[in-house]
Order: C-alpha cells, then sequence, then structure tokens
C-alpha cells in the first residue's frame, strides 16, 4: 500500500488555527478522511470526502470550524482547523479506502473500520 504521511501538527492556544497536511505519494482513493485519537480513547471520525464526487462528511463537533480539502494532481489532503478547542486535543490520522462504503449514513464514512489504509499520525495539542 502507498505511503500516507501527516504534517503540520502543533501546540496552539484556544481560538487558533493549524492546517494540516497528508502526503499521499501521488496515489488516489476513492475515500479520504481524518480521524484523531484523544489519549485513553478510540479513533474517531472528524471528516471524510469522496473524492470522485467531492462530497464531504462532517463530525458534528468540528461542522463550521473545519474544512478538509485536496489537491490535484498529486492528490495530497489537508484539513483546515480553526477555532481550535482543548476538546480537539489528539493525534490526527489521515486514512483512504479505494472501494465503495456500504451504507447510507453519512456516519459510515467516519468509521475507523472501513479504511484500509493509515497514516503514523501527528499531534495536535491546543491549550485553553
Amino acid at each position: 500500500q502507498a505511503q500516507l504521511i501527516e504534517s503540520g501538527g502543533g501546540s496552539v492556544q484556544a481560538g487558533g488555527s493549524l492546517r494540516l497536511s497528508c502526503a499521499t505519494s501521488g496515489r488516489g482513493y476513492l475515500y479520504m478522511a481524518w480521524f484523531h485519537q484523544a489519549p485513553g480513547k478510540e479513533h474517531e471520525g472528524v471528516v471524510a470526502i469522496r473524492t470522485s464526487s467531492g462530497t464531504t462528511y462532517y463530525a458534528d463537533s468540528v461542522k463550521g470550524r473545519f474544512t478538509i480539502s485536496q489537491a490535484l494532481p498529486n492528490y495530497d489532503m489537508y484539513l483546515q482547523m480553526n477555532d481550535l478547542k482543548p476538546e480537539d486535543t489528539a493525534m490526527y490520522f489521515c486514512a483512504a479506502r479505494n472501494g465503495v462504503i456500504s451504507g447510507d449514513r453519512s456516519e459510515d464514512r467516519l468509521l475507523p473500520r472501513n479504511y484500509h489504509n493509515w497514516g503514523r499520525g501527528t499531534q495536535v495539542t491546543v491549550s485553553s
């Protein structure tokens, strides 16, 4: 599998912004997503994108604050995070899959089990 490499994490104060990047080595996927994992917790879906249509699926907790985008022709993915809150503190992972995702719910696109290719993560820390 092609390697996914995240970058752009860091430490900011509440209300600040960060832009995460996910390098895909030039490979395209049908679905790409960002997940985060706080200490002692499971991976949680933040946002996903169906690249063929540009359809996006955001977790309620980040709607209006985070924006996913993708650059062509290299297929790299980005996550612009604004108005960060202490509860956004977590390791952020880029994930991807080639096939369709079954299920009609938007939440299905934010389930970790539906993604087969994962990066190693980048840490985001938001202080109050």
